[in-house]
């Protein structure tokens, strides 16, 4: 029997894939996209680091004018009831003069009906003096009412000022330990900022804002999304790691990258 001759086998040479110049400039695009994700997520850990104390320092300044207008708003209206008080004490005066210039004219009236005359004069006069003793009494009582709410805001205002001073102070102290890193992030966004074309950035900015994590752009992981976790097409998958073009998430709109990528950049 005839032996078999052995037939050497032929490796096929390997293809390397060249990318197109499409491909090439989708994945820079989305190499910047990815890494101004990546320092944008570092700028908010800073700021959730600094949490509400920069709102709380807003709110108490706020705070604080505002008790500062309204104790200003007391004072003058304090200043102004004791014009109105000094004013009824004028009339006071003004009226015991009349009565006894009245009181004296009685002395040398001629007939009753001057006497009479007189007599009505000094009653009204002296009716005035009870209506000015009255208003006395109610713009007295209603000064010391201004002047306790004087009061009362005075140690409020005190104790807002000393909260506001700690508050700031801690602030402070939480931004002098971050101010460094978060300055050196903003200058490395802006330089990723320059790399991406006006219209995709404009759609990360919108798309980041509407985020409740920030995130924009996010890489597949088990073939779903990286920011709502949806499962992400086959096709799909194929064409972001071919970087055929970009592509965003259809359930939340998020800009995808590949996994791989993502792993390489390191900001």
């Amino acid at each position: 029997m005839a032996r078999k001759k052995k037939v050497a086998k032929v490796e096929e040479p390997v293809v390397q894939y060249t990318k197109t110049e499409e491909e090439l400039k989708n994945e820079k695009r989305l190499r910047a996209l990815y890494s101004l994700q990546l320092i944008d997520s570092k700028i908010d850990r800073i700021k959730i680091i600094r949490g509400e104390l920069p709102l709380e320092v807003e709110d108490l300044e706020d705070e604080i004018a505002g008790l500062e207008k309204r104790k200003e708003k007391f004072a003058e209206e304090v200043e102004e009831l004791e014009k109105m008080i000094l004013d009824k004490k004028g009339i006071i005066e003004e009226s015991l003069v009349l009565i006894k210039r009245y009181e004296e004219q009685q002395k040398n009236v001629r007939n009753n009906r001057e006497y009479d005359s007189l007599t009505k004069e000094t009653e009204f006069q002296n009716l005035e003096i009870q209506l000015a003793e009255k208003r006395i009494k109610e713009y007295t009582e209603a000064v010391e009412l201004k002047r306790t709410s004087v009061e009362e805001v005075t140690n409020k205002l005190k104790v807002r000022i000393s909260d506001l001073e700690n508050k700031k102070s801690e602030l402070d102290n939480i931004i002098k330990e971050t101010q460094t890193e978060e300055d050196k992030l903003l200058v490395k966004s802006k330089a990723y900022q320059e790399e991406v074309e006006p219209r995709l950035l404009a759609a990360y900015e919108r798309i980041r804002g509407n985020a409740r994590n920030g995130l924009s752009v996010v890489p597949i992981e088990r073939d779903a999304c990286g920011g709502c976790f949806n499962k992400i097409p086959p096709q799909h998958q194929l064409e972001i790691k071919t970087y055929k073009k970009i592509i965003v998430c259809e359930y939340c709109g998020r800009i995808l990258v590949d996994q791989q990528l993502a792993e390489s950049l390191d900001v």
